[in-house]
């Protein structure tokens, strides 16, 4: 009894090494049987990248841009509302080149945000936040134009804030649209945050560039004034 025990067990180690040693040299690429495709073959692609799936028979069981010619970017859901807590819309589009100039000499006019004034610390907050996360590279830190990219010499012609006639109004048409070869930040700031870049990019700099201006014009009065505390004496 214990020899024939013995030799099942020789048996059955040598068909467990047998079936791991052809399972480990078979051709994963066509696999004779795939419970999860979808996991089996991994597909995280990189954005509007074409899809190609390596398991073209179960299209409909891997993901569903196996069917759309390869779309890896699809819509949403019919019915989908985005999130809009600020109740902040888009502005009017530009559909010309006169039409883009018209709007954006309107939006000068613009000196406030629709955003809730209650809420100017956090939002003002929140808008340095983003403007050194999306900003910074090109316009610096200091709103200056003296970004690490274009210090770096790759790009050029970005301005300084202090030196330009903008209000918080023409700041956000141009995150919204665009502007000579910024492109629009549409896509990567929603509404309300367009509105609270704008409002830190006014407060932090517009306001610094005042502040020097202010100062000299104090002081070139404060020479022109009578002196309230001459001295008569002979």
């Amino acid at each position: 009894m214990p020899k024939m025990k013995k030799n099942f067990l020789k048996i059955a180690g040598i068909l467990s090494v047998g079936v791991i040693t052809l399972n480990s040299c078979g051709d994963k690429t066509e696999p004779p049987l795939v419970y999860f495709p979808d996991m089996y073959f991994p597909v995280a692609y990189d954005p509007l990248m074409k899809a190609q799936d390596p398991y073209s028979d179960h299209e409909n069981e891997i993901p569903a841009f196996a069917s759309r010619n390869g779309q890896t970017g699809l819509s949403p859901v019919e019915g989908t509302v985005a999130q809009n807590k600020d109740g902040v819309l888009p502005s009017e589009a530009p559909k010309n080149t006169e039409d883009y100039n018209r709007l954006y000499d309107e939006s000068k006019k613009i000196t406030s945000s629709p955003l809730n004034p209650a809420n100017k610390e956090k939002d003002l907050e929140r808008g340095k936040k983003l403007f050194d996360h999306t900003c910074a590279a090109c316009h610096g830190t200091g709103g200056d134009g003296k970004g690490p990219i274009v210090e770096s010499g790759a790009y050029s012609g970005v301005p300084n804030y202090a030196d330009r006639e903008i209000t918080v109004g023409s700041v956000h048409y141009v995150l919204e649209n665009g502007r000579n070869n910024m492109g629009s930040y549409a896509g990567q700031l929603n509404a309300g945050d367009r509105w609270r870049v704008a409002m830190y990019v006014m407060n932090e700099f517009k306001k610094q560039a005042a502040a020097p201006a202010a100062a000299e014009n104090k002081d070139a009065a404060a020479k022109d004034a009578p002196a309230d505390n001459a001295n008569t004496k002979k």
